[in-house]
């Protein structure tokens, strides 16, 4: 059992020990259970005190039993905390460090709660598409209040114990501890001073009312309903909560169970929680061992200081770790700087860092105009331009001067990293880390794995990633790694809509309606549409075969590169980024249009969402074939964090296997047939249609 005994005189010591967090598992349930059957079987015994080892009270449910039998096996997570409310003998909960989702309910369930400061307090269901289900939102509005009680349970944010008792009339908490260290001995200590206390007090029998009642929870809602469109979760959390307030405790519980259980078969919920795992297990590379021995990243150097590798330095300033970035002129140094402090003197005016930490960020990077300076860094990062020339020089320069055992890795979005790293004696040393613009803000990063790079550099890196609080994901070398590959096939299928009747706006906000965080042309103004035009002028070389759309093209002669150039697909106010629409630009396509010979036809939403959204999945099948990306999660978690795809979908393979693969390939045999899109390509990748031809998922 993951669930220790122990007797401190009378005083009987339930410790969770589940690591890393203490999750409630079925084999900790059930040590829980024998723990209180054990106690109150010893007439020695007054009195039962439960803790978390290590860092953590509870986080909750444990992740391993997700979708599985056991997490509603007897002694399901309401029986435990049934048991404790039954106990002749007061049952005092010790918490520390971390108390969280079923973790609080089962705090909750206890007579009493001695808490040590700085914990972190939530009930986060809501952020899987679901709501507390073992009694969350009936008793926590009865111990801290209705209203900070639903904040909590809506937002799923953590707040700390600290702040909680500062609530006006909380009894959430009974005693606070001094330290994380001395809470179990303090509530040792409690539980003898409550050993003949009777009755014994439960949060069940406690009142829960709202003075407003009606009125306050229409507000609620009214609150709710616009900041959760996609999200059916936090609205049933209001409604849970009503039902604290105007039901007695058996039928609300009866309430929330029902509301859980229909929630938990929601596309969202089934989206969110692959989400949460998908995230997980992306830093697992299958032939790197957890165990593998890692160098030591204690100063890194940046080479470029434009946008790029201003973001880039950005996140190991606020790491703490030391940065060099280099450049070779000293106004393209000044430059950089210049921004980085701008970066950072916005956070301090809008209150998001404080000015001694901006202080301490700067004073972490120097900058230097040579090469030679870098030899004492751990990890260099190249965020030069795009071409492989000048990569080449760059990596033969850090070749030379960049001591044995350091990391050199390149910034590179699109090229072959195998290269790269053949520009040097010492291919095992070199990986990617394409960071996503902007590099300080955006939280994925794709490691490219080259073939030589040696298994102590992937593991050394993913760790890196993890300290900057960045997701990492794996990709094999292959021109476009995941993202940008399959986006090419998106943005293919983007100039083929505008060739038979769309415009650029109703593409952008069928997508945006499906939940695309911007269309393809707002992202391709974003990006700079010269950078696709250059991709393309490549592909027309490389592949001459390969069918594309000459619109974008159009657009690029007139000088219409997006954002930066306050025109693209549409028209931009220097400061805002708001898209206005182009008459110019329409007439253009329809013009283009008209050459072609193209009578244009009116296209549905629901095929445009499904020709770009379709045309990921089956480049990502190929990607999966070819084993350039490891699982189908991993590509999830591209998508969702690098490209704006929306979360309560999961990403384009979970999309996908929510449609269902049978019918994602009838859909492509209807686009190959279109004369004017490319049937080869509509040709399912092998996997797929296996796949699909044999019921089974991508993930």
């Amino acid at each position: 059992m993951t669930a220790q005994y122990q007797v401190h005189g009378d005083v009987a010591l339930i410790t969770l020990d589940n690591p890393p967090v203490n999750g409630l598992g079925l084999s900790t349930r059930q040590g829980i259970a024998a723990g209180m059957a054990q106690a109150n079987a010893d007439v020695a015994v007054k009195a039962i005190v439960i803790t978390g080892a290590g860092k953590a009270f509870s986080g909750g449910a444990d992740i391993k039993e997700f979708g599985k039998p056991t997490a509603m096996q007897e002694p399901n997570l309401n029986s435990v905390i049934g048991v404790l409310e039954a106990s002749p003998k007061p049952v005092v909960a010790a918490i520390h460090t971390v108390v969280m989702g079923g973790g609080l309910e089962l705090a909750l369930g206890c007579h009493y709660r001695v808490v040590a400061p700085g914990t972190s307090v939530a009930l986060p269901e809501v952020k899987l598409g679901l709501l507390p289900g073992a009694g969350g939102t009936q008793r926590l509005p009865r111990v801290l209040g209705v209203e900070p009680a639903l904040n909590m349970i809506v937002s799923g944010e953590t707040v700390k114990s600290d702040m909680l008792a500062m609530a006006p009339g909380q009894k959430l908490f009974d005693k606070f501890a001094s330290s994380a260290e001395s809470v179990v001995e303090e509530a040792i200590a409690f539980a003898r001073e409550k050993a003949d206390v009777r009755p014994l007090p439960m949060v069940r029998d406690l009142p829960c009312k709202h003075p407003l009642g009606d009125a306050y929870f229409a507000f609620a809602r009214n609150m709710v309903k616009g900041m959760s469109k996609n999200f059916p979760a936090p609205a049933k959390c209001v409604d849970a909560v009503e039902a604290a307030t105007k039901q007695k405790f058996d039928a609300g519980m009866a309430v929330e169970r029902d509301i859980f259980i229909n929630l938990m078969w929601t596309a969202e919920s089934r989206s969110l929680r692959h989400l949460f795992l998908s995230e997980r297990a992306a830093s697992k590379i299958p032939d790197v061992p957890s165990d593998t021995p890692l160098r030591a990243i204690d100063s890194i150097a940046v080479i470029g200081a434009g946008t790029m590798g201003g973001g880039i330095a950005m996140n190991f300033l606020n790491a703490g770790i030391p940065v060099k970035m280099l450049e070779m002129k000293q106004d393209a140094l000044d430059r950089g700087v210049a921004t980085i402090r701008k970066n950072y003197e916005a956070q301090v005016t809008k209150k998001k860092l404080k000015q001694d930490k901006y202080d301490e960020r700067m004073a972490l990077l120097t900058t230097t105009l040579s090469y030679d300076d870098l030899t004492g860094t751990d990890l260099v990062i190249e965020a030069v331009f795009e071409e492989i020339g000048v990569k080449e020089a760059v990596f033969k320069e850090l070749d030379r001067v960049m001591k044995p055992g350091s990391i050199l890795a390149s910034n590179t979005s699109t090229l072959d990293v195998d290269k790269i790293a053949s520009f040097t004696k010492r291919p095992e040393d070199v990986v990617g880390l394409h960071f996503f613009s902007p590099a300080n803000v955006m939280k994925l990063l794709e490691v490219v794995r080259g073939a030589k790079t040696a298994k102590d550099v992937m593991a050394t890196v993913m760790g890196v990633a993890k300290n900057i609080k960045k997701t990492a994901v794996v990709s094999g070398v292959c021109d476009g790694f995941i993202g940008n590959r399959m986006i090419e096939q998106y943005g293919r299928q983007g100039g083929f809509l505008l060739d038979e009747g769309c415009t650029p706006a109703q593409v952008d906000n069928a997508m945006e309606k499906f939940g695309m965080a911007m269309g393809p042309f707002r992202m391709g103004d974003l990006a700079g549409n010269d950078i696709g035009w250059a991709i393309r002028k490549r592909r027309y070389q490389e592949k001459p075969d390969m069918k594309y759309s000459k619109t974008a093209d159009l657009l690029c002669e007139k000088g219409r590169f997006g954002q930066k150039t306050g025109a693209g697909w549409y028209d931009y106010v220097a400061g805002k980024r708001d898209a206005i629409p182009n008459a110019e630009v329409v007439t253009m396509i329809e013009e283009h249009r008209k050459a072609l010979g193209i009578t244009p036809r009116k296209i549905s939403d629901e095929e445009i969402v499904q020709r770009l959204v379709f045309s990921l999945v089956n480049e990502a099948a190929h990607i999966l074939e070819e084993g350039i990306a490891n699982k189908a999660s991993d590509i999830d978690i591209v998508y969702i964090f690098g490209y704006g795809f929306p979360p309560h979908r999961g990403g384009p393979m979970n999309y996908a296997d929510e449609v269902g693969l049978f019918n994602v390939v009838q859909a492509m045999a209807r686009f190959a047939q279109n004369p004017l899109d490319d049937a080869k390509f509509w040709t399912p990748a092998p996997l797929l249609a296996k796949l699909a031809a044999e019921g089974k998922t991508f993930n």
